[in-house]
């Protein structure tokens, strides 16, 4: 592990700590599952991953329509409405 320092106002400490009491953890290991948590919820996730998972489910779903290309923005539409 590496150590740290990070500075937080005096309400997140006591709201740690009381939180660090009732589920009998300590304030680092809070602060390294909030971390994680917030890693793993990211919406920034690689851009090398998101192609990958998005090239895997290309030719997976079929509407049999043949113009999606072409008229994608009114289909989108139209679905969004529904």
């Amino acid at each position: 592990m590496v150590r740290t320092q990070i500075q937080l106002t005096e309400e997140q400490v006591r709201a740690l700590k009381r939180i660090a009491v009732s589920q009998r953890l300590s304030i680092a290991e809070l602060v390294r599952r909030a971390v994680s948590a917030m890693i793993k919820s990211s919406t920034a996730a690689d851009v090398e991953e998101r192609h990958r998972r998005a090239a895997e489910i290309v030719g997976r779903f079929g509407s049999g329509k043949r113009d999606i290309s072409k008229k994608h923005d009114l289909y989108l539409t139209e679905a969004y409405r529904k």
